[in-house]
């Protein structure tokens, strides 16, 4: 496996990112990019100039999973969006290597901060489905999750939780921000 700054003229990775992103995330956020044209027009924003674009690959050239950047802050942080790595192959590792890749790319552009945002819209973690316009801060020190949401992967990579947008995705289905400094 390797990973490659994704292009615009390498129109068979960006058809399989689409796929993949149509893929990776049907199962828990259907709505994010519920078709291959959805996927199409959100793989054409991350390949913008000032955005950072990153495909694992294997030795065939199939695409093994994708992470994008954009720039917030005058570079001096940076939107972690998307993350996907194909639904076989999740929990092998390529998450976390692109992840890693990103903070390379990041800390080489003068970045100090990533952040992300990591819905709750099915009641994954203990801060669905709550008020969480009270105790807040407790119930983020105290955050369960009960179906696999990937915000214990960003922990294990040194991201922390740093906000919630309460509702963001309608009411109780919050938007868990967590950030990581990587500057050195």
């Amino acid at each position: 496996m390797k990973i490659i700054t994704l292009v615009k003229d390498n129109d068979p990775l960006v058809q399989q990112a689409a796929q993949l992103l149509v893929d990776a995330f049907r199962e828990h956020w259907p709505t994010a990019w519920p078709s291959l044209k959805d996927g199409l027009e959100e793989v054409h924003e991350m390949l913008e100039a000032e955005r950072i674009c990153r495909a694992a690959i294997d030795d065939e050239k199939k695409l093994l999973g994708i992470i994008g950047g954009i720039p917030q802050y005058d570079g001096l942080v940076w939107e972690l969006h998307p993350l996907a790595v194909q639904p076989d192959m999740q929990g092998g590792g390529i998450g976390k290597m692109l992840a890693e890749d990103l903070e390379e790319q990041v800390r080489k552009r003068g970045g100090l901060t990533i952040t992300l945002g990591s819905d709750d819209e099915d009641g994954m973690t203990s801060l669905s489905n709550v008020d969480l316009y009270e105790n807040l801060w407790e119930k983020i020190r105290d955050v369960r999750n009960f179906k696999r949401h990937p915000y214990e992967f960003y922990q294990k990579m040194g991201y922390v939780i740093t906000g919630i947008v309460p509702d963001a995705n309608g009411v109780g289905k919050p938007d868990i921000i967590l950030s990581k400094r990587v500057s050195r």
